[in-house]
């Protein structure tokens, strides 16, 4: 008999095409379809999934963008989750009134969910979108608690550890990660090192779904992967060029039930509020340690 604590995760790795809406979410409900069929519970897709990334402009971002959770890809991935008893999280590109966010939507069997938007923007992403502006949220589900990031939100600690005390199991990412400058050849991903080096100091799942390719002349890293909440990949790293899907089951109960890590330690209670703001000056409430 299959283990009733195990969720099966399932990291997406695909290539969408700047600009051509209607094939990237062919695509992905392709991949979402697979992925259903091999057991997934929970699927990830890549940052801006359903558009590309590379706009030229804002113009172009902006016709490109649909509201959530009333557009029309949000509602396809939303009958798929319902039709397959699946959760998707999916990078896409939000359009509120005149305002471009680089977001992911949270997606259930029930419905909607909720969204993330991208906190900290990286490179050019400052002429299209506007900085998240929802916080860190964690949705509350029956397989357990997810956070969400997108893409450079990994490089700030704060990401990590703001969800891990709001009670966060598990942290979905999707991302764009493109290649670090000074990267040796058998070197692991830059993007990859910091995620394993959060899961572990704040005992959480991660589960970071990248694109492949190369757009308008930028090349993507590929590289997705699944941490457990020891630190370790369970599942990835993918390629850095091809397409497919990164699979594990994972016991999300064990990063809250192995917190403790010796008779002395324990990573969310061992921190020095006492020099330190508790939830780091954000005014969220106390979390689950």
């Amino acid at each position: 008999m299959p283990d009733a604590r195990l969720t099966r995760i399932a990291c997406v790795q695909m290539r969408p095409s700047i600009g051509d809406v209607t094939a990237n979410v062919d695509r992905s409900v392709d991949f979402i379809t697979r992925a259903a069929d091999a057991g997934a519970n929970v699927v990830v897709l890549p940052e801006l999934a359903n558009t590309g990334y590379v706009f030229e402009t804002r113009a172009e971002a902006f016709a490109l963008a649909e509201a959530i959770p009333s557009g029309p890809t949000t509602a396809r991935w939303m009958a798929l989750a319902q039709a397959r008893q699946v959760y998707i999280v999916a990078g896409i590109t939000e359009r509120d009134g005149d305002s471009l966010y680089n977001s992911a939507v949270v997606l259930g069997p029930d419905g909607y969910i909720g969204t993330f938007r991208k906190m900290h923007l990286w490179n050019a992403e400052n002429l299209f979108f506007e900085p998240g502006n929802l916080g860190f949220p964690v949705f509350h589900t029956p397989i357990g608690r997810i956070g969400v990031a997108i893409c450079y939100d990994g490089w700030f600690p704060e990401t990590f550890r703001l969800q891990a005390l709001q009670g966060a199991d598990l942290v979905c990412v999707p991302t764009n990660w493109v290649p670090i400058p000074g990267q040796a050849e058998g070197q692991p991903a830059m993007a990859n090192v910091l995620l394993m080096a959060a899961a572990h100091s704040n005992s959480l799942y991660i589960a970071a779904a990248d694109r492949v390719g190369i757009e308008r002349g930028q090349p993507f890293e590929g590289r997705s992967l699944i941490v457990a909440h020891t630190g370790w990949p369970v599942a990835g790293p993918a390629s850095r060029d091809g397409e497919e899907i990164v699979m594990a089951d994972v016991d999300l109960g064990a990063a809250r039930r192995q917190r403790n890590w010796n008779a002395f330690n324990q990573v969310l209670r061992d921190r020095r509020t006492d020099v330190y703001g508790e939830m780091l000056g954000s005014g969220l409430p106390r979390g689950w340690y």
